[in-house]
């Protein structure tokens, strides 16, 4: 059976004398349209016909789909993310459908992406920004070839911005230490959380008394503010902390028998914007501190802890309960010691040997 047969594919005259082209797609619907001349005709009808035999076809109706009409579809199935993640989506849609949203999804080309990325800049978005709305925008055409809207994808390496890469800032053991006496005392378990566990701020609102073995000195995350999964399965992992930690975590269910262990003054559990608050206050009396220092930037500390007691890379992961190895060394690789010289004596007694190649006789001999 032919293209022709199995699309029923004609063109006919009619009475006024325009062409009337019509086929049927995989699907068995039929499309047509009317043409002035049978030349027009005919080469539409082989365009949408090698389409459907190519396995490419959309129906006319939703190639007209404008990007913001996919937007649209396309955050209703994302919905079943986290609530933060949901929100970030939803920010960067709509700086993409206020830029691009009025086109035609398969008219978006790779040199209009590529023009729109420098316009992001001229407009005062941050690299990182506009490399993570580049991303979003790559994802919902990955997303759209998947559900047959667009044949390619235009957003590629050669279309995305160079991202920003910046050397997070590392807070002194003085700092942070006058950072936990500057916060109330109901709130200093942040700084300890972060400092010395890693914990993220959700995190850190969210643990449990549950959440800490303080007789074998462990703390394990189960989930994160107000009552949401881990970021990632590796955020489950279980933190080792010395006893002297585990004491001082232990403070506020003493005093307050809470069920968490960072608390408000009246000894409930706090939201995170509450937590940030206080830390905003606390972190403005701290000489040095950068203006936006965050709790996150804490996690910092402890990587840069770990890494100066000589741990390595796959343990220093582990800690930081990352994905992957990769995001550990792409973000604190310049903190492992310079070992210049070691590679160079390395090097170094390599050709020395060749210089001086052992002779016959130098080597003791056994009695």
């Amino acid at each position: 059976m032919n293209i022709r047969e199995r699309t029923l594919a004609s063109i006919k005259q009619r009475t006024n004398g325009s062409w009337r082209a019509r086929y049927r797609d995989d699907a068995g619907k039929e499309h047509a349209r009317h043409f002035k001349t049978k030349r027009e005709g005919s080469a539409w009808l082989v365009e949408q016909t090698s389409a459907v035999a190519q396995g490419t076809h959309l129906a006319p109706a939703r190639a007209r789909t404008t990007l913001a009409e996919w937007a649209d579809t396309w955050i209703q199935g994302y919905e079943r993310n986290r609530a933060s993640t949901v929100r970030q989506a939803r920010t960067h849609l709509a700086v993409i459908k206020a830029d691009l949203g009025h086109r035609p999804i398969r008219s978006v080309r790779p040199s209009e992406v590529r023009s729109w990325v420098v316009g992001l800049s001229g407009r005062g978005y941050a690299p990182s920004y506009a490399y993570a709305l580049h991303a979003r925008l790559s994802q919902l055409f990955t997303d759209a070839m998947h559900d047959g809207l667009v044949v390619k994808n235009p957003c590629s390496r050669k279309t995305s911005p160079k991202g920003a890469k910046q050397r997070p800032y590392v807070a002194t053991t003085e700092q942070v230490w006058a950072l936990y006496d500057a916060l109330p005392d109901h709130f200093r378990p942040v700084v300890l959380l972060g400092a010395f566990a890693g914990l993220r701020v959700a995190e850190i609102a969210a643990l449990r008394v549950e959440d800490v073995d303080f007789m074998r000195g462990v703390i394990t995350p189960a989930i994160q503010y107000p009552a949401e999964p881990l970021k990632t399965e590796e955020s489950k992992n279980p933190i080792p902390i010395p006893t002297d930690l585990a004491l001082m975590l232990n403070a506020n269910p003493v005093t307050f028998r809470s069920k968490t262990i960072v608390v408000g003054v009246f000894g409930r559990p706090v939201a995170p914007y509450t937590i940030e608050a206080a830390w905003r206050d606390a972190r403005g009396k701290v000489k040095g501190l950068p203006e936006d220092f965050r709790i996150h930037d804490l996690r910092h500390y402890f990587a840069s802890l770990l890494i100066a007691a000589g741990l390595d890379i796959k343990t220093v992961q582990a800690r930081l309960r990352h994905a992957s190895a990769k995001t550990t060394l792409d973000t604190y690789g310049h903190l492992w010691p310079d070992r210049d010289e070691s590679s160079r004596t390395a090097v170094a007694a390599v050709l020395e040997a060749r210089k001086n190649p052992p002779q016959p006789g130098d080597a003791e001999t056994g009695s």
